[in-house]
């Protein structure tokens, strides 16, 4: 979608809000039709029943008939939308929306083509029963049959109209990149190039520590406690629109310079998860697990990836993550010990030295080439498997004698290809 910031007067605010009421009340009355199911009653009304009950309540409620029937009829169809992604096996089920949380609501039809410029940088656009509302005219709004009017936990009223963009065509160069994630580094490129996510400065942190500590110390309910969570809110949207303008320049860099991009198949769910662990078996060191979620998440690894298939449909590769950044891109040998810090890389068998997420981004761009042992093909010097069996002797360059403690990858004499032993 196209987002637009909105800027509606104080009496035109307060008639979004009232949309926004009107909306998030329909939705949670079809969320508790929904959960009223059970397998002996009867299954809960669809969309064409429950537009029939809201003509229904609208006639015996004044103030639901006050409002805006587009409104709140979207939002019916917007929950029958998202029970269908919940069968389909792609989306939870939904739950309740929350006054503060989920402010939103979708015009549809001839009133969402209602639009018009006003000058270089601003523009109106037409919302029923609150009339022409200017917004940001940042750059050239598409051409829609709907948009959805939202507000952020920071108090800030957003348009986004739903429009496609087109994919960003590609270079034609036959340019080749890799893409390495970390979290001092957002992203590093196989050219060297390094991409660093901006956040909040120091002052800035430091406010919002403060603030947080403040909260804490807050009574619930009291208007201290509302002021301390918009200051907070707003420090938090500051930081993700850091964020994400840093994600969309990245990605658009990307696609335009190159044809084919490979980054790492990372799960990020699964590597934020927390380290609490449960009373019976409680985790160890969760204070620094959560601070690498902290870091990991900051850095836009999941945005980065979600806007780069967006933008270069078919042109992005995944490959496996396994020992990229132990990988020597130079000679192959994987060796934990080469890699010296955070940023410092330097192979224990042939010198090659090199910055760490550089290396371990040349190390992609050969796995989804399919070239040598970073491909994952490696075919042991033995005629066995990677593991090492069957155990046809042959010489190799080292001793093939480890402990289990000490398990080594050696480059073996035939092929260069690289062997497992233990």
């Amino acid at each position: 979608m196209s987002r637009f910031r909105l800027y509606p007067t104080c009496a035109q605010e307060a008639s979004l809000r009232g949309h926004c009421a009107m909306a998030r009340f329909v939705w949670n009355l079809a969320v508790e039709q929904g959960s009223h199911w059970r397998p002996h009653r009867k299954s809960a009304p669809r969309f064409a029943e429950q537009c029939r009950q809201l003509t229904e309540a609208r006639a015996d409620n004044a103030w639901l008939a006050a409002g805006s029937h587009t409104v709140q009829q979207q939002a019916l169809r917007d929950f029958a939308q998202a029970m269908s992604a919940f069968f389909a096996g792609t989306h939870r089920r939904p739950t309740w929306r929350k006054l503060g949380r989920d402010e939103g609501f979708r015009i549809v039809g001839g009133q969402a083509q209602k639009v018009r410029r006003l000058s270089r940088r601003l523009g109106e656009v037409w919302i029923p029963k609150v009339g022409w509302v200017r917004f940001a005219w940042s750059r050239q709004v598409p051409a829609a049959k709907s948009y959805r009017v939202t507000k952020d936990r920071a108090g800030r009223w957003h348009i986004a109209f739903a429009a496609v963009p087109e994919p960003i065509p590609a270079p034609a160069t036959d340019a080749v990149v890799g893409v390495d994630r970390g979290v001092v580094t957002s992203a590093t490129l196989s050219t060297g190039e390094l991409f660093v996510a901006p956040g909040l400065g120091p002052k800035e942190a430091e406010r919002l520590l403060r603030l947080k500590r403040r909260l804490a110390r807050s009574e619930p309910g009291s208007k201290r406690r509302a002021r301390l969570t918009s200051q907070i809110a707003r420090l938090a949207a500051r930081q993700t629109d850091r964020r994400k303008d840093f994600v969309e320049k990245a990605t658009t860099y990307l696609a335009r310079s190159f044809d084919v991009i490979a980054i790492e198949d990372l799960n990020i769910k699964n590597m934020t998860r927390s380290a609490r662990g449960t009373v019976q078996v409680p985790g160890t060191r969760v204070r620094q697990k959560a601070g690498l979620n902290r870091g990991i998440l900051n850095s836009g690894w999941g945005d980065l990836a979600r806007r780069l298939e967006d933008k270069a449909p078919g042109r992005i590769v995944k490959v496996r993550a396994a020992y990229t950044s132990q990988t020597c891109s130079a000679c192959g040998r994987v060796d934990p010990d080469s890699r010296k810090s955070q940023a410092e890389f330097a192979c224990t068998v042939c010198g090659h030295t090199e910055h760490a997420d550089v290396n371990a981004a040349k190390n992609i761009i050969d796995r989804a080439l399919g070239r040598g042992f970073a491909a994952g093909r490696a075919v042991t010097a033995r005629g066995g498997g990677p593991m090492g069996t069957p155990a046809n002797r042959e010489p190799t360059c080292r001793p093939a004698t480890r402990t289990k403690a000490s398990r080594a990858v050696i480059p073996a004499l035939s092929g260069g290809e690289d062997v497992k032993v233990q």
